[in-house]
């Protein structure tokens, strides 16, 4: 314990004396240099309660179907349960937002889309700083966007549908899920990369969109893979290319848009997130635990069901795709002209 002692300075003032102040100081930085011994037991201890895991999008959806797969296996790796908890809305932004105003303590996660590095480029303002706001945990996995068009849509290949486009300006609809969605800045960059001029047709939700190319209503969507899986494989929509740099082992027969059309790469991952400034040592201990659980066999089967390839990696990894996106991201959203106010 410190007992402070005071002199009085000329002007009668009460000041510390110096030995008073070595004493001081001594003690702060004595409670500072405990800092990381306690940090480093409280990590050690992790995880002593359930873990909630904030879903950014609603229940049903593709990233809640992602955190269902994975809330049993991490739930049996980390020794607690795992609650998954959906707080959609506003493009995703709402439960991200809670997530950045959670204590850094590994006990409030965040499981998201890749909408998670457009959404800057695309929002006027955000209640959050995506790169700032957050700290990387690791990917989880990734499903492609994907180009199908009605069966009687006369291009059948990604050249064809160029070539064709390029006679009828004007005259191609598009359909994404919704305006600054992954398949929309796949619709877009496409454009750019081409020099096409197709018509956006947004929608809400890849559902729907699906459901009026299936019925003729539009020819051509992009959408993310899960949503079309089963009617490519049936026949009732033609695939024509996937978003990602290579095919997809879930639809291996349908080319990359990068086999056409060079330097193409929209991935719609998966990732979780906690807050910024959670200690290293518990980030480490859920990435690990991601890891272990995307070699489960089970684990890569449920996503290939949905048209997914689980994925894992490590925080440094997932910090380089959000610094490599978010800009990139903002310069096309400007080319094309994309903003949500």
């Amino acid at each position: 314990m410190i007992i402070a002692t005071r002199n009085a300075d000329l002007n009668g003032r009460s000041v510390l004396s110096r030995a008073t102040r070595r004493m001081v100081l001594a003690g702060v930085v004595g409670c500072f240099a405990m800092s990381p011994a306690l940090a480093a037991g409280a990590a050690e201890a992790y995880p002593e309660k359930p873990i909630n895991l904030i879903v950014s999008y609603p229940a049903g959806g593709s990233v809640d179907v992602a955190a269902r797969i994975l809330q049993d296996p991490l739930s049996k790796i980390l020794g607690q349960p795992v609650v998954v908890e959906n707080k959609g809305g506003a493009g995703g932004t709402i439960g991200t937002a809670a997530v950045a105003k959670a204590a850094p303590n590994g006990y409030t996660l965040l499981i998201t889309l890749s909408s998670h590095t457009i959404n800057p480029a695309i929002y006027t303002t955000l209640p959050f700083d995506t790169e700032n706001d957050f700290t990387p945990i690791s990917m989880v996995a990734s499903a492609p966007q994907i180009l199908v068009a009605h069966p009687t849509f006369p291009p059948s290949s990604l050249a064809e549908l160029i070539e064709y486009a390029k006679k009828r300006p004007d005259a191609i609809p598009y359909g994404s899920a919704g305006t600054g969605s992954p398949s929309h800045i796949a619709g877009e960059l496409f454009k750019l990369k081409t020099g096409l001029t197709l018509t956006h047709i947004p929608y809400r939700g890849g559902g729907p969109a699906t459901i009026d190319v299936l019925g003729g209503t539009i020819p051509l969507l992009w959408v993310s893979l899960p949503s079309v899986t089963q009617h490519v494989k049936s026949g009732r929509l033609k695939a024509l290319a996937v978003s990602t740099k290579d095919r997809t082992p879930v639809l291996p027969d349908v080319p990359s848009v990068s086999e056409t059309i060079k330097e193409f790469n929209v991935d719609s991952w998966y990732a979780m997130f906690a807050p910024a400034n959670t200690p290293p040592a518990i980030v480490d201990k859920i990435q690990a635990a991601i890891s272990t659980a995307a070699k489960d066999t089970k684990v890569q089967a449920a996503f290939l069901a949905q048209g997914a390839v689980a994925i894992g990696g490590t925080s440094a990894e997932l910090d380089q795709v959000v610094k490599t996106e978010v800009p990139m991201w903002k310069a096309l959203a400007k080319q094309a002209d994309i903003k949500i106010n």
